[in-house]
């Protein structure tokens, strides 16, 4: 086994809790259950626009920086994948009475924010290790949970493909993804990437997403 896949094991381990709390979250069994209303599912598309929007110009900055490292073509792989995320949003923002001009008005919450702004921050003075890492342990949970939150709007809110098309996107991520962001940590570890500071950037990145999803479940979402 490799020093990346040793350290993303014992890492995802570690935060195990975290994700237990991410994938069993009260926001989804509302869902589930069918007791969210439109204005809550509008917060969501609302929030996750403006987290795309500032997403792209994070992953681009990181293209960047390290396009023309080994590291380059994972992160060209995750901007297409923004890009095209963006793109589907509008699906289910106009399902839930959201059309451009409502997407661009809708005033983002501090707390479903906080995980784009790390983000940022990463881009401008993290290692492209620490990122790969943090993408390689949120992504799962945050994909496990949009093909939920997929069935349960088609079951219980009637919506079609084109307007799910957002989260079945997340949902299936790319199958070399794992490999790719594996393999840029492995590099940053042979080239001197500090182990803790790989680790923290997963860590707090599990954490905003989990403040994402408790920030969804706020009287301002309801």
């Amino acid at each position: 086994m490799t020093k990346a896949a040793q350290l993303i094991r014992g890492l995802k381990r570690e935060l195990k809790p975290v994700e237990r709390e991410i994938l069993g979250h009260p926001y989804l069994d509302e869902l589930d259950a069918g007791r969210l209303e439109r204005t809550q599912l509008a917060m969501f598309a609302g929030e996750q626009y403006h987290i795309i929007r500032s997403d792209l110009r994070s992953v681009a900055l990181l293209v960047n920086r390290f396009g023309a490292a080994p590291s380059g073509p994972f992160f060209q792989g995750v901007l297409s994948g923004e890009a095209a995320a963006l793109a589907a949003l509008r699906g289910f923002a106009r399902a839930v009475g959201l059309n451009d001009a409502r997407l661009q008005a809708y005033e983002p919450n501090p707390g479903a924010q906080a995980y784009p702004a790390y983000m940022a921050w990463l881009a401008l003075y993290g290692s492209d290790a620490e990122v790969a890492a943090g993408f390689l342990v949120n992504f799962a949970a945050w994909g496990i949970n949009c093909g939920r939150m997929s069935r349960a709007l088609r079951a219980r809110y009637g919506m079609e493909a084109s307007e799910t098309a957002f989260f079945d996107l997340f949902a299936s991520p790319p199958a070399e993804f794992e490999a790719g962001a594996l393999a840029v940590v492995e590099s940053g570890l042979a080239r001197g990437a500090d182990p803790r500071l790989i680790k923290r950037a997963a860590r707090l990145l599990q954490g905003y997403e989990k403040l994402y999803w408790d920030t969804l479940l706020t009287p301002a979402g309801r």
